[in-house]
Order: C-alpha cells, then sequence, then structure tokens
C-alpha cells in the first residue's frame, strides 16, 4: 500500500518526503482596492505623518539559510507585534519589495532581536540596502532554528514561518516561536515621527 501511494504522489509530482512546506517569497495577489483613474483617498505623505505619531519598538529580523552563499540576511523591523498564545505565534510586515524578505522566505525561519535603548546605530546599519549588515556584528546561532542571535540585546525570540498572508504592498509574515529569551538590561528603543527614542518616568 505504501508502495502503491508513493507511486501515486510520483505520478502527479508531489513530493514524498516529510519535512516544512516551502514559503512562497512573494504571493502577489491583486489588492488594489482604488482603480488606476481614481484619486487615492489619502495622500501617502499624509499617510506617514499621522501614522508617525504612534511610537513602536525597534527589532532586527534575521535569519540562515545554510545553502544562501551570501551568509546570513536581516533587515531592520518597526512594525512587529505578539500575536498569539495559544499557539505562541508573533507577526511582522515586511514590504514587497524587499530584498532580504526572499532569503528570508528560503529559510523557512527567523529570529526576531528586539533592540535596547542604545543600540539606534545596530539598527541604521541594518537598515541600508546592499552592504554587508553583518560586518563587526557579533552573534550566535538561536538555539531552535540556528537563526543570528544578536549579541546584547535585551529580548529575542526564535520562530519558524507560519505563514504568510498580503497586505496591500506589504507581506504579513505569521511566526510560530520555538524559542525565546530576555535579560534585565535598559529599556527598549523606540522609534516616534521620524526619529529614536527611548522610554522614561511619567512626569509626576
Amino acid at each position: 500500500m505504501a508502495a502503491t501511494a508513493v507511486r501515486y504522489l510520483r505520478s502527479v509530482g508531489a513530493s514524498t518526503t516529510a519535512g516544512p512546506a516551502p514559503v512562497d517569497p512573494l504571493p502577489r495577489p491583486d489588492l488594489r482596492a482604488v482603480a488606476d483613474d481614481e484619486r487615492l483617498p489619502v495622500d501617502p505623505a499624509e499617510f506617514r505623518r499621522v501614522l508617525g505619531h504612534f511610537a513602536s519598538g525597534v527589532t532586527i529580523v534575521t535569519a540562515h539559510d545554510p545553502d544562501d552563499t551570501a551568509g546570513p540576511a536581516g533587515f531592520a523591523c518597526q512594525s512587529f507585534a505578539s500575536l498569539s498564545l495559544d499557539p505562541p505565534l508573533v507577526t511582522f510586515m515586511v514590504a514587497r519589495t524587499s530584498t532580504t524578505w526572499p532569503r528570508i522566505a528560503r529559510a523557512g525561519a527567523f529570529c526576531v532581536n528586539i533592540l535596547g535603548a542604545d543600540q539606534g546605530a545596530l539598527c541604521r546599519s541594518f537598515a541600508v540596502s546592499g552592504a554587508d549588515k553583518f560586518a563587526s556584528v557579533a552573534y550566535e546561532p538561536a538555539p531552535a532554528t540556528g537563526s543570528p542571535l544578536l549579541d546584547s540585546v535585551p529580548a529575542w525570540i526564535d520562530c519558524r514561518i507560519q505563514a504568510v498572508h498580503t497586505g496591500g504592498d506589504h507581506l504579513i509574515v505569521v511566526g510560530r516561536v520555538e524559542a525565546l529569551g530576555a535579560t534585565d538590561g535598559d529599556g527598549p528603543l523606540l522609534f516616534h515621527r521620524g526619529a529614536f527614542g527611548r522610554f522614561g518616568p511619567l512626569g509626576g
């Protein structure tokens, strides 16, 4: 019976080996809600200005595919959030035009490195395109996936890719948490209205 099933799978071109399904790095259905001859509902510059009032934390999302001869991949990401407790899921958003995302998708896993208040320079080094982002950056393999866990970050979440959804000009990546950790370090690095900041006590 098993041999018959294998022959059938081969005949239809299906995989006969177990393992996670490959992640499509660039799902691209047509999601435009505004026709080409219609005015956009809001001005993009105004959209950015208003949404910039929402302060967020800052992370660096990293991955490493052993077959990727270019080495580890990573990018600075502020659109990160926890999603579910049971099962433990997190999410981040990435532009469809990102050249780093296809490398993370091929790896099938990633590590979210949450940055501390004094790591603005580290964030900037991962926000550029085309440079060797890991030059002079110390890291070790995260315990579950082997994704780069950067030294001195106050917290990290090691994940496997669970799902990828489309959201306009971005992709919504859902990761299932395999391991995580934190230290009692300084406060978080924050991003607000185009600049870095830090969390401080409320005035009396």
